[in-house]
């Protein structure tokens, strides 16, 4: 329930306290279903294999991470953040690269300057019930670009919290990508009337890019 508090977030006994977009939420703490599907078990695994290779590094290595995170910031809650470890900022990049497949990294590479995300819209469309989803682009992706989405949503919906990982951005053609079998691998239907919400994310050497979300509603054919 909305409560008049107080900022707070953390859990104190049977219950949980947190910010929401509407207010300040109190609620009954519960233990979260745990479905160990594909992709949170690839992101389990991603985890453990970056943990388990900060202990590997030589003594100039964890330096190099430690004197980097100093000038990184966690993400703010309650209107307040801190530096990160040289270990958390290890983790992170080097499980953004495990993610996508690729080697991780000893040492810590410059921190990118990213270019506007070039993913410029989604645009649906419906030809005798064949539904398709396509990102149109404004400019060539640079390295890599990962793409999230949330199940069909009410049409009136206008935010959501929860998106899943459905793969690297497809090569475009023409300079539209296509992205209906992504989709519909994770989520299977797409209804006429629905709105569906697309993330996208742009990574450069393990570091991610702030996520930008566009959404359109599924037309009638």
């Amino acid at each position: 329930m909305k409560i008049r508090d107080v900022p707070q977030t953390g859990s104190v006994g049977e219950t949980v306290t947190y910010q929401s977009r509407y207010g300040l939420i109190r609620r009954r703490k519960v233990i979260p279903r745990d479905p160990r599907t594909g992709p949170q078990l690839d992101r389990r695994t991603a985890f453990q294999r970056a943990r388990s290779f900060w202990g590997t590094f030589t003594d100039e290595q964890f330096l190099a991470w430690n004197t980097l995170a100093r000038t990184r910031q966690t993400h703010p809650v309650l209107g307040q953040s801190s530096d990160l470890s040289g270990y958390e900022l290890a983790v992170q990049v080097n499980v953004h690269l495990a993610t996508i497949g690729l080697p991780m990294v000893p040492t810590p590479s410059p921190v990118p300057v990213f270019p506007a995300n070039p993913v410029a819209g989604l645009n649906i469309t419906n030809l005798g019930g064949d539904v398709s989803l396509k990102l149109p682009l404004s400019a060539q992706p640079v390295q890599y670009i990962l793409v999230f989405g949330a199940r069909p949503q009410s049409p009136g919906v206008s935010y959501v919290d929860h998106y899943t990982f459905l793969g690297l951005l497809p090569d475009p053609e023409g300079g539209v990508c296509d992205i209906t079998e992504l989709y519909l691998a994770k989520f299977h239907l797409l209804p006429v009337g629905k709105r569906i919400f697309i993330r996208t994310v742009q990574q450069i050497n393990g570091w991610r890019d702030l996520p930008q979300t566009i959404s359109a509603r599924i037309p009638a054919q």
